[in-house]
């Protein structure tokens, strides 16, 4: 990737108006691994301005051409799929085994599930039987600001940009300036794919510069964004003056109920998914809470697993986890834990300090808290880190009101054998996600949002297209299909 210091804006590569560089670190080594430009106004503009121009056009395309366009993406992004893998794992710290299958995986799969949907989506279709004279449209809803973070980067650029792309849509993507290296490159998968120009671009920077900018634009239509709560609020507020549409997939902190009917590997299911990429999953199941009768072997076990997950620089083979994304999150990690053991919480594994004989990386170590109760930070802070908590319940009232005492409401988990209690807490449970018994909800194009301050917005499927439509009603229409 020689064009790390430049955007892409009208199908061209340009240098930024003002050079503004910044370092990009690898999480393992904390040396410098790139050097990208942070972009500003004029270059936001620029952005806009291009995708602006470019809807009129692209605005009516056809299915067909969109079909095209985005089947060509997902045979350009297949062939350059071991180097997209090889950049995630530089720029966040994934270890590459995970880099080079879930994580370049999840973009792949995203724009297949994409050109799924978009394959039955019915974009024009009479109101209903009884007023076939009313005709119902979606239509692309016009610019959009595409704003990305840096935990699972191709997950979330694929989630934005390919059903953006179907529905009609002209965008700008941020990537994370954290983690910019993998977005880069997927830039260049789009400009090789041959989509026209201003349909897509792509302005590196930071959320108080570039972000701001875009989502406050008057002439940004949208904004869909996924990252922290307290950032997601801060762009609804700057987006209010213009009345834009704003998409928002933000943070969690799921809660995990482990019944003692339990299969037996609940708790090892549940501890691996809490410490898996290094915690730093909106959805991670961070909150387990376990059946009183079978609490202590709960903790037990947990215990186990944390004390057998290796940590090690992302660059090795193995299953092994890797560091955290930064110094800022390995700090804000150290902090919570370090909280956790303050406020009364029994430590059983890890603790603070660098894991493993590492002396430099930003590599945490896996911990497991017992006992931890609702008035601990722990328990109620997103720590975005391999951070399990384990608090005991008696009753399945209980528990549910344990899960839904939080602001957010991503993803819960439930583990039991009993069908008609899983189901019937499963509907009690505030989320816009429940997995019972490790059946994931994000391994079909099924729906990914949440409840609370978790989030607005649903990406994936057809319900990610629908939030790139505006529905439009026509008296009189005839229906030609």
């Amino acid at each position: 990737m020689s064009k790390q210091k430049q955007f892409y804006i009208n199908g061209a590569w340009v240098d930024p108006v003002v050079a503004r560089d910044f370092d990009v670190i690898n999480p393992s080594t904390e040396e410098v691994c790139a050097t990208i430009s942070i972009g500003d106004q004029a270059d936001t503009d620029a952005a806009v301005a291009a995708a602006k121009a470019a809807f009129p056009s692209w605005s009516v395309t056809s299915r067909e051409e969109r079909m095209g366009l985005l089947q060509k993406l997902l045979e350009v992004y297949t062939k350059r799929f071991a180097e997209m893998g090889e950049a995630i794992s530089l720029e966040m710290g994934a270890p590459i085994a995970l880099a080079s299958t879930a994580q370049a995986g999840a973009g792949q799969a995203h724009i297949a599930n994409t050109i799924e949907a978009f394959k039955s989506f019915v974009f024009e279709h009479p109101l209903d039987e009884q007023n076939s004279d009313y005709g119902i449209i979606h239509e692309p809803i016009g610019v959009a600001a595409l704003i990305t973070p840096w935990n699972w980067p191709m997950n979330q650029v694929a989630l934005k940009v390919a059903p953006a792309i179907a529905a009609g849509c002209t965008m700008i993507l941020k990537p994370s300036e954290i983690a910019p290296l993998s977005s880069l490159l997927f830039t260049e998968i789009m400009h090789e794919a041959g989509f026209p120009a201003g349909v897509y671009n792509m302005v590196n920077g930071d959320g108080l510069g570039v972000g701001t900018q875009l989502s406050g634009h008057p002439d940004v239509d949208m904004v869909s964004f996924t990252g922290s709560t307290r950032a997601g609020t801060a762009i609804s507020k700057n987006s209010a003056d213009t009345v834009k549409r704003v998409a928002l997939e933000l943070g969690g902190k799921g809660a995990n109920i482990i019944f003692a009917d339990a299969d037996e590997n609940a708790v090892l299911r549940g501890a691996g998914g809490c410490f898996f990429n290094s915690g730093q999953s909106c959805n991670a199941p961070t909150r387990m809470m376990v059946e009183a009768s079978a609490y202590d072997s709960a903790v037990e076990t947990a215990t186990m697993v944390a004390n057998a997950t290796t940590v090690d620089l992302a660059s090795k083979q193995g299953k092994h986890i890797g560091p955290v994304v930064s110094e800022l999150q390995y700090n804000k990690i150290q902090q919570m834990i370090q909280q956790g053991i303050d406020e009364g919480a029994r430590l059983v594994a890890g603790g603070v300090g660098r894991a493993g004989d590492h002396d430099k990386g930003y590599f945490v170590k896996p911990t497991v808290f017992a006992d931890v109760t609702p008035d601990m930070s722990i328990y109620r802070n997103e720590i975005f880190g391999p951070v399990l908590s384990i608090s005991k319940f008696d009753t399945e009232q209980q528990v549910v009101e344990m899960a839904n005492d939080t602001v957010y409401g991503l993803t819960n988990y439930l583990q039991t054998q009993d069908q008609d209690k899983a189901q019937r807490i499963a509907r009690q449970l505030r989320s816009g996600m429940v997995e019972i018994n490790g059946k994931a909800a994000t391994a079909v194009p099924a729906p990914f949002g949440g409840y609370k301050q978790s989030g607005n917005s649903r990406e994936g499927g057809r319900w990610g297209l629908e939030e790139f439509l505006e529905t439009k009603v026509i008296g009189g229409w005839v229906n030609q299909s």
